[in-house]
């Protein structure tokens, strides 16, 4: 089993976040010793803006942007599960992450990560937090990936937070062993799926390395 655990916070390990993110891959190797676990922190990392050139779209994930973004995309696809950690930047999730999940479009188009699972966490300074949750959760499903859920909330409730946090590694390494079904989540995949097909069908000719993924997955 191999879980991904990317956090967004410039503030890399010393970061209350990070530290949330931890216990949930402690659920996870009590529920399955011996997982394999890679931790990025995009705070180390030099992530440019995207430009909107669609070069990823015309030739699959390719980028003219020299930065560390491939690694990070290349981890996102070997791994059986993503977490993704950010603290609450002004109701948000913070500036490094959404330069990543900006970055990372095909995933979206091309339902890149199906078969995965994923899980978010967020902490806030004492205000809003749950759109964070949102947010990650429909990126992640509008990848193709099914989400077994997530923590957030207050630095003031940090204490209950940690045990939240792994009981969520407990589940999330359960979804991924047992390969646990969303029915709702698969219909919203499926019902995105039967759009960027019209959307795909319709650029062939400009997003080529798209539209032959498509046809290589049999969704044409």
């Amino acid at each position: 089993m191999k879980i991904l655990c990317i956090s967004g916070s410039p503030r890399g390990e010393n970061s209350d976040t990070f530290r949330l993110a931890k216990e949930t891959v402690a659920g996870i190797t009590t529920a399955e010793p011996g997982v394999s676990v890679e931790y990025i922190h995009l705070g180390r990392l030099r992530i440019e803006f995207c430009t909107g050139c669609s070069a990823c779209h015309r030739k699959l994930l390719f980028c003219p942007l020299k930065d560390d973004i491939a690694p990070v995309l290349r981890s996102m696809r070997e791994a059986e599960a993503i977490i993704f950690a950010s603290p609450v930047y002004i109701n948000h999730v913070t500036a490094q992450l959404k330069a990543l999940l900006d970055r990372s479009s095909p995933f979206i188009h091309c339902q890149m990560l199906t078969g995965k699972y994923g899980a978010a966490l967020a902490a806030s300074g004492g205000g809003p937090h749950a759109m964070v949750l949102d947010y990650l959760k429909e990126y992640l499903v509008s990848c193709g990936v099914q989400y077994v859920g997530g923590v957030s909330g207050p630095m003031s409730r940090f204490n209950a937070m940690k045990e939240e946090a792994k009981t969520l590694g407990v589940d999330l390494a359960k979804a991924v062993k047992e390969n646990i079904a969303y029915p709702n989540q698969l219909s919203t995949i499926e019902k995105q799926r039967e759009f960027f097909k019209g959307v795909i069908s319709s650029r062939k000719e400009e997003w080529k390395d798209e539209y032959e993924y498509w046809k290589e997955k049999g969704w044409i």
